[in-house]
């Protein structure tokens, strides 16, 4: 029998704190149809140079500050934060077909969501003060969503957002799936949970699993680890004592975020009366109240 656990988590490949990728996934790799993911670091004057070939981008700068140049427009010094932990992102969406250089003003990280696309749209910068920040849930269940590229968002098939859990809390709960093309309730997307802990020995954990559980996966995650969500509920609680941040890229059958509640855990939303007021957790100037 496959281990399901084994093949939803990615683990970053060791670079010993040298410039490159830590992160590759493909669709080919991982049976995805539309996402790749690549986090790449980049040491203070590195220069990098892609093609965004077939696939629209959104580059999220993690921390750092860089330069970009591309067939379809130039940005200087763009970053605000030192990690993503410290403020608000800044990202960059470049069309299909578009070359580029990164050019590292400092050392820097840098998320390069990729999704295949068949439209042409313009080429965006998202600043900080433009990202829409939402504190959604409850309780313990209350947590920080950075809305970077939302449905809204002129572009083909491409969400990114940010999500920030305060130490012990829930998020992605209620749990939910988007798996089924259902609209307006539900539309099918494949996503990818990119994590950062803002403690080096801090971790989350991430259940993934079908109605029928022919995917029950209960995962261990660290910093700098990715999650596969090809179909069915998955939500994380963040371990006592660490604060937790993942990157979602999504993609799929609609520009929509719809998703179903779990039936079994859907009556809980009733129940939520006060936000934790730890949250919002990071905002424009650093950490929040």
């Amino acid at each position: 029998m496959q281990n399901p656990s084994r093949e939803l988590l990615i683990r970053p490949e060791k670079t010993n704190g040298a410039s490159g990728d830590s992160m590759v996934v493909t669709p080919e790799a991982v049976g995805f149809e539309y996402l790749t993911f690549r986090s790449r670091r980049m040491a203070r004057g590195d220069v990098y140079l892609g093609h965004t070939g077939e696939n629209e981008l959104g580059l999220v700068i993690l921390g750092g500050t860089c330069s970009i140049k591309s067939s379809a427009g130039e940005w200087n010094r763009l970053g605000s934060r030192a990690d993503v932990f410290s403020g608000m992102p800044t990202a960059l969406y470049l069309p299909i077909q578009t070359e580029f250089t990164i050019t590292a003003e400092s050392d820097c990280e840098i998320a390069c969501c990729y999704c295949r696309a068949e439209e042409i749209h313009p080429a965006r910068l998202i600043t900080p003060d433009e990202v829409e920040v939402e504190v959604r849930g409850s309780a313990n269940a209350t947590r920080q969503i950075n809305h970077i590229i939302k449905p809204e968002f002129p572009a083909h098939r491409l969400l990114v957002v940010e999500v920030y859990t305060p130490s012990g809390n829930w998020s992605s709960y209620p749990p939910h799936k988007h798996d089924v093309h259902n609209p307006p309730g539900e539309v099918d997307l494949e996503e990818i949970y990119y994590y950062k802990i803002d403690k080096p020995e801090g971790y989350a954990i991430q259940k993934v699993y079908t109605p029928d559980r022919r995917i029950d996966a209960t995962l261990t995650v660290r910093d700098g680890e990715l999650v596969l969500i090809p179909e069915g509920y998955h939500p994380v609680v963040a371990a006592h004592g660490y604060n937790v941040y993942y990157l979602n890229a999504l993609a799929g059958s609609a520009r929509s975020m719809a998703a179903s509640d779990d039936p079994d855990y859907a009556w809980v939303r009733a129940e939520w009366r006060e936000k934790d007021p730890r949250v919002p957790l990071v905002m424009a100037n650093g950490k929040g109240d």
